[in-house]
């Protein structure tokens, strides 16, 4: 249950922190910027959580992002140094 709790949180942040961003660059730019939701989960992203995270010194939020599973704890396979070969 939570790799689906954790995808679900994680989907949800990135949409409405992307929201939050869109706000603010079409504020900055003298535009409208994207319709505010009215459901009560766009509000509580957008007027809870965006905020809170934006307050989250970076290397919190490093941890906290590391320690939820996901795609962004894939590392790659480092590469036997005695095999590498000139790029060119």
């Amino acid at each position: 249950m939570l790799p689906q709790v954790a995808s679900w949180l994680r989907t949800n942040a990135e949409r409405y922190l992307m929201v939050a961003a869109e706000a603010d660059v079409a504020k900055r730019q003298g535009h409208r910027g994207p319709t505010r939701p009215s459901d009560p989960l766009g509000l509580f992203f957008l007027l809870v959580f965006v905020p809170v995270y934006r307050a989250i010194p970076w290397k919190v939020r490093s941890r906290m992002i590391t320690a939820m599973p996901g795609s962004h704890r894939k590392t790659w396979t480092p590469r036997d140094r005695h095999t590498r070969r000139p790029a060119v």
